[in-house]
Parts: structure tokens; C-alpha cells; sequence
């Protein structure tokens, strides 16, 4: 029952204005999920794009050492 009373006193903020998320349509609420979603994409996006870019930079230090060499 309390989990119930918090679940419907549970708000959202977007761009400024406090929403119940009780008093939003089933579409609006998907849309909120969606929103979500996207953003946890594009942070796993971002972790990865970092780890790429490290290797990147350790390929090409390779890449020198290996020139490096060669004269």
C-alpha cells in the first residue's frame, strides 16, 4: 500500500514544469521510458566511443615504435 501511495506521488521535471507521472497519459509515460532509454544509449555510446579512442591511441604508439625500427 505505501509503495503504491509513493509510486502515485512520483513527478518527472521537463524544461522546467514538475509533472505527476499518475496524472500522465499511458503514451506520455512510454514516451518518458523511450526518452530514458535513448539516453542510457547514448551514455554506453559515449563509454565506448572512449575506450575506441584509447585504443586508437595505443595502436598508433605501436604504430611508432614499430616505425621507429624500421630506420
Amino acid at each position: 500500500m505505501a509503495e503504491e501511495e509513493t509510486q502515485q506521488r512520483r513527478t518527472v521535471i521537463i524544461d522546467g514544469t514538475e509533472y505527476r507521472l499518475d496524472e500522465m497519459s499511458e503514451n506520455a509515460r512510454q514516451q518518458l521510458i523511450n526518452l530514458r532509454v535513448a539516453d542510457q544509449e547514448i551514455e554506453r555510446l559515449k563509454r565506448q566511443l572512449a575506450i575506441t579512442r584509447t585504443a586508437r591511441q595505443a595502436y598508433a604508439r605501436a604504430l611508432q615504435s614499430e616505425l621507429g625500427k624500421s630506420q
